[in-house]
């Protein structure tokens, strides 16, 4: 882990300096104007880091603000990167000219209008919840035909406030649901926001029982008081437990941030094994070990498929399955990209949704 942070920092700084340097002579301004700009730039991303411990001490209006800009400009970083990058690997190529790098008003004004197009459409195409409907067949023995709705990473906070979260809560409703499953990470990183707007009350409005499990952010938000949330929200939570509910067993894993929980197989032994059995493990790691204790439906979320392109090539490579259906041998899964976003609310590539699973008898 701490290979992973010191790797993260460099990237950052390498990134930073790479961006401002551009940026710097790009622009067609005096060099006070460009030190301003450059100065801007680096203070709106340097505002991120405020939600680590800072943001909870400040005016709710405030710390919206610092959270919004500041992961925000994380996007912005990235793409400004990815342009800058491509200029000059042009110009390795001689296919594009020095000047339009230097002290150049059209080049500037190109990559603006660029970066304000993106951005746009980034953030519509969040603000649009795609609606995802599956449907698994069963031998096993069902009294009827049933209806789930699952959802993953809500990232409740700063971000995705009170008004966000009862629109979600309307389209759950608007499905008539026998339950709702959520595969971690209701909270976003600071149990603050959702107290002060009140969102356990605003979950309570789901009409179908909630079943969760944990999530990392849960961990990073403080654990005890995600606890006392999920509580307060009517959400049954299952860390390392499993019950049985009507013709399911539904088991929920503690997220693998506690390198103690217990392993599948100690969960599932016993099961039983007439029932569909759903595991709502919130990190896609380890997909045959679903296979390999009989589990029918797998459930889980984390990856948010990268929130940005091209972010998305490396949660795919990383995982069997970063994002969508997958299955091995009987057992199926679904890694959903999420219905929040953990950040600056931007979907380029990838989308927000809600899964709409109808479990059914083999006729």
């Amino acid at each position: 882990m701490k290979l992973f942070f010191i790797v993260f920092l460099v990237i950052i700084i390498v990134t930073l300096s790479y961006v401002s340097w551009h940026v710097w002579h790009i622009l067609p301004w005096q060099r006070w104007q460009r030190w301003t700009a450059v100065g801007v730039l680096l203070a709106s991303f340097s505002v991120a880091f405020l939600n680590f411990g800072v943001t909870d001490r400040l005016p709710m209006s405030l710390a919206s603000w610092c959270y919004d800009i500041g992961w925000s400009t994380f996007i912005v970083m990235l793409y400004l990167f990815i342009i800058f990058l491509i200029l000059d690997l042009g110009r390795l190529c001689h296919a594009v000219p020095r000047e339009w790098l230097h002290d150049n008003a059209w080049s500037s004004a190109a990559i603006a209008a660029l970066m304000t197009a993106l951005l746009i459409y980034g953030n519509l195409h969040y603000q649009h919840k795609e609606r995802i409907e599956l449907t698994f067949v069963t031998d096993k023995v069902l009294d009827r035909d049933y209806k789930i709705v699952m959802l993953s990473d809500l990232h409740l906070g700063y971000h995705n406030r009170r008004a966000e979260l009862d629109r979600w809560v309307e389209m759950i409703n608007a499905e008539q649901p026998d339950k709702v499953l959520i595969a971690g990470d209701i909270i976003d990183m600071s149990i603050r926001p959702l107290k002060e707007d009140k969102m356990a009350e605003g979950l309570r409005g789901i009409k179908a029982p909630v079943i969760a499990c944990l999530g990392n952010h849960e961990y990073i938000s403080s654990h005890p008081e995600a606890l006392h949330f999920y509580k307060e929200a009517d959400i049954q939570l299952l860390s390392d437990s499993a019950i049985e509910t009507g013709p399911f067993t539904i088991i929920g894993r503690d997220d693998r941030t506690n390198h103690h929980r217990k392993s599948l197989k100690q969960l599932t032994d016993s099961i039983d094994r007439s029932k569909y059995s759903i595991l709502l493990d919130h990190q896609p790691y380890h997909l045959e070990e679903a296979e390999t204790c009989g589990i029918d439906l797998q459930l889980s979320g984390h990856t948010h498929e990268g929130q940005v392109w091209p972010i998305s090539w490396i949660t795919h490579a990383i995982y069997e399955c970063a994002y969508g259906e997958w299955q091995r041998g009987a057992t199926h899964y679904y890694i959903s990209s999420g219905i929040g976003i953990w950040g600056g609310k931007f979907r380029i590539g990838t989308r927000s949704e809600y899964v709409v699973i109808n479990i059914k008898r083999s006729r």
